[in-house]
């Protein structure tokens, strides 16, 4: 048997032949400067530089999330343009790292990558044909799921999985709030608290979204724009409000969180849906004793080890059938497909998740 300092050469090489066989230029989704949906735009880049801790991914598959909606808009900073968009992307491994510390790394090691691999990756700016990213930020998908599925739950599934554990530790008895339900996030949220055992309150905007979140899990669903959101959560808890609230709307929830809340609750600020939460003083805590988080989910998944577990959680939820994937549409890899995702992602008009089909 050859040594493995040999294989290790060996592995370079070929790696190193791979190379040179991938295309110069590649096609992704960017922005020339931030603005409305004309901004977004199909352009050709050079092929990404390939570091010794990469690995090489052909993509299949690109998740469309808010995030990129602020990036395109400029809420959230952009370094300089152009600017690559996309967070979540899942598709094959055709480049290993040839860094001999990372292949002796224990947690590399783990997870035993290879070429032809299927993997999903939680990274900025992955919205292309190949990407070049760090091992550590690359989830394995294992054969039980699909790589259509993994694009589509990643980002969301970690999210819920992490935030219900970590952020509030959702348990049998609690009664929780998600402002809204029938999204990508929403629809997971619902049945991971489901499983867990507590009673799910659910907000959404048309009584087709209600039902799509009461078949993934939800007990009650309000109707915001026909009913008093307050009062309802209030009838339903007896006057006492819920254990915790999930809200991905922002501004428009926020204030009215604090009526809804019990004493003692947690509220968790997932996203900004409809724009930034306002500063506000702390006092604004002290009448229920409440808990307020806005947590991130790249500083749940910070340590290699950290990706690995909330990979196995969420892709055994996956495939256990606790968690279930909704895709709401599947666009195509073009400047018009990218646009109508992000309008279509905005106009809450959408249930479940919206993905780009790269290739296959």
């Amino acid at each position: 048997m050859l040594p493995f300092t040999r294989l290790s050469s060996i592995a370079r090489q070929f790696s190193t032949s791979i190379r040179m066989s991938y295309p110069s230029t590649i096609s992704a989704i960017a922005i020339s400067k931030t603005g409305g949906f004309d901004v977004l735009e199909k352009i050709s880049i050079p092929f990404p530089k390939i570091a010794p801790g990469h690995l090489v991914i052909k993509v299949q598959y690109l998740g469309i999330n808010f995030i990129d909606t602020y990036y395109r808009q400029g809420v959230y900073p952009v370094s300089s343009f152009p600017f690559v968009l996309g967070k979540e992307t899942a598709g094959t491994v055709v480049g290993l790292p040839t860094d001999e510390a990372v292949l002796n790394d224990p947690d590399y090691q783990k997870r035993g990558y290879k070429e032809g691999s299927r993997v999903a990756v939680d990274l900025l700016s992955t919205h292309a044909e190949y990407i070049s990213v760090p091992w550590k930020t690359v989830y394995p998908i294992p054969d039980s799921v699909s790589t259509l599925t993994a694009a589509s739950a990643l980002i969301q599934g970690v999210t819920a999985v992490s935030f219900m554990e970590e952020a509030y530790n959702v348990q049998k008895g609690d009664t929780i709030l998600i402002h809204t339900v029938a999204g990508g996030l929403g629809l997971l949220m619902a049945q991971l608290a489901k499983s867990r055992g507590a009673t799910v309150i659910g907000t959404t905007s048309t009584p087709e979204k209600a039902e799509l979140a009461k078949a993934n899990g939800a007990d009650h669903v309000i109707l915001y724009k026909n009913e008093n959101t307050v009062a309802r959560v209030l009838e339903l808890t007896n006057g006492e409000g819920v254990h915790a609230i999930f809200d991905g709307v922002g501004k428009d929830t926020f204030d009215s969180n604090f009526e809804m809340i019990r004493r003692k609750g947690t509220l968790v600020s997932v996203g900004n849906a409809s724009g930034a939460v306002p500063p506000f003083p702390p006092l604004k805590l002290v009448a229920k004793n409440i808990k307020l988080l806005r947590p991130t989910l790249n500083n749940y998944t910070y340590t290699p080890s950290e990706v690995l577990y909330y990979s196995h959680k969420l892709f055994s939820l996956l495939s256990d059938g606790t968690l279930r994937t909704q895709v709401f549409k599947e666009y195509p890899f073009t400047t018009e497909g990218v646009q109508q995702a992000q309008k279509d992602l905005t106009g809450g008009k959408t249930t479940g998740k919206l993905v780009i089909k790269v290739s296959d």
